[in-house]
């Protein structure tokens, strides 16, 4: 499991319809954090763990605190790109990246296990094209692997 993590004074993620029209579907209006979560084959409950707890530990928020610490929000936004092999040619390979029906219940335990520790959890859908917009703050942008 991957997620990039950004730290954020506010965030949201739409959904885009066949007419180009979008709806908000989840939104942080605060500093928080903004992670895009991606799946791989092998993942499971232990990587879940990991993700779920360095996202609400990491202390990376103003004066070193964490999402715990100062009871900031998070988005949450599925994203199987991050499983790219871009080491050959011009077209990414997604092989990398877990099938949906293996993906989304781990990104839903993601969102669970935050939700569980007290977090505000926003999410983005599961399998639809979306639009992020955010506000990086920093910018801080890490790279966490499980």
């Amino acid at each position: 499991m991957r997620a990039v993590v950004q730290r954020v004074t506010r965030a949201s993620v739409s959904v885009v319809g066949e007419d180009g029209s979008a709806e908000v579907v989840g939104a942080i209006d605060r500093p928080g954090l903004l992670a895009l979560v991606g799946v791989t084959h092998d993942d499971g409950d232990a990587q879940v763990e990991t993700i779920a707890r360095k996202i609400a530990e990491l202390r990376i928020l103003a004066g070193e605190r964490s999402v715990l610490d100062e009871g900031a929000p998070v988005l949450v936004v599925s994203q199987f790109t991050l499983y790219a092999d871009t080491r050959k040619g011009r077209r990414p390979s997604w092989n990398g990246a877990a099938p949906g029906p293996v993906a989304e219940p781990l990104v839903d335990a993601v969102v669970a296990r935050l939700r569980e520790r007290g977090v505000e959890v926003a999410t983005g859908r599961f399998g639809a094209h979306m639009a992020v917009e955010l506000v990086n703050d920093g910018p801080v942008t890490l790279i966490l692997d499980a």
